[in-house]
């Protein structure tokens, strides 16, 4: 049956994303969360977690490779990997296009995730049957307690900072990666959207600069998301995110739809008032 779609999640202050669907594909209530899959109007294939859309098939590009391939055109050999979440696997496609990556690890707290998005997106989770990837379903901020001077690269592929992402959001879990990380260990995060939530990118960003060396905020365009864009953040042992790109790596990557050499540079160049905010915190 075809209908709207609106995710609520902005409506307390006046706004909502509103999308035409041709079918609720799939509605499935897993332990952690309500699961749906739409066939969109305009979009395509678009997965919602308790009614917030996660991705759709128009642009999840745009996010994926930017979580990815900007850490990865930094770190020099970044051997041993985490994606923290990413259960769509569109995160973990983009990093196994580095040949450098030996071993990748997945925790996902949500199998059912893994499930439903190789039923529905086997494009993006292909890399779940690569050999050298290995998923484990569980807590990510207990899962990093269990590691020290392991990564080269870890990544924070995490909802909003509700229900089960809360806790990815938090101090204590940035210090536990800090220890999971290698001396010249590279951390990126979902940091939300510069135009709409100051407030929530103000206190991770406090503590980030106090337990990382390197703090960097970038963004990327993703229209089906609150304000068309989201932002992350690059926590760094060492390396610079402009100072320590490598462009070879990033000229021989392959099949993209929106990173580029040029992009990676940009999405670094932030509005005065936004930069304003970082500085004075």
């Amino acid at each position: 049956m075809s209908g709207w779609f609106e995710e609520k999640l902005e409506l307390d202050k006046g706004r909502c994303i509103r999308i035409e669907y041709k079918k609720l594909l799939e509605s499935y209530k897993s332990k952690f969360q309500k699961i749906d899959i739409y066939d969109t109007v305009p979009f395509g294939k678009m997965l919602v977690h308790d009614d917030v859309i996660m991705l759709t098939e128009f642009d999840e590009a745009n996010y994926h490779e930017m979580i990815a391939h900007v850490p990865f055109n930094v770190h020099p050999n970044p051997e041993k990997i985490l994606i923290i979440g990413g259960g769509d696997g569109g995160t973990l496609k983009e990093s196994l296009k580095h040949p450098e990556v030996k071993t990748a690890h997945v925790c996902e707290i949500d199998r059912d995730v893994i499930r439903l998005c190789k039923k529905y997106f086997p494009y993006l989770s292909s890399g779940f049957d690569n050999s050298k990837v290995e998923v484990f379903f569980k807590d990510g901020a207990e899962f990093v307690k269990e590691k020290e001077n392991f990564y080269q690269v870890i990544i924070v592929d995490s909802s909003d900072p509700i229900g089960p992402a809360e806790i990815l959001f938090q101090e204590d879990f940035y210090n536990n990666i800090y220890r999971a990380l290698t001396q010249d260990g590279i951390l990126v995060t979902q940091s939300e959207s510069f135009l709409y939530h100051w407030n929530i990118i103000k206190n991770i960003a406090s503590f980030k600069k106090k337990i990382f060396p390197v703090y960097y905020y970038y963004y990327t365009l993703v229209p089906t998301y609150p304000s068309g864009m989201i932002g992350f953040s690059f926590c760094s042992k060492k390396y610079d995110p402009i100072a320590d790109f490598k462009l070879k790596k990033a000229d021989i990557l392959y099949d993209l739809k929106y990173y580029n050499k040029h992009i990676h540079k940009a999405a670094f160049t932030l509005p005065q008032s936004f930069l304003q905010l970082l500085r004075n915190i």
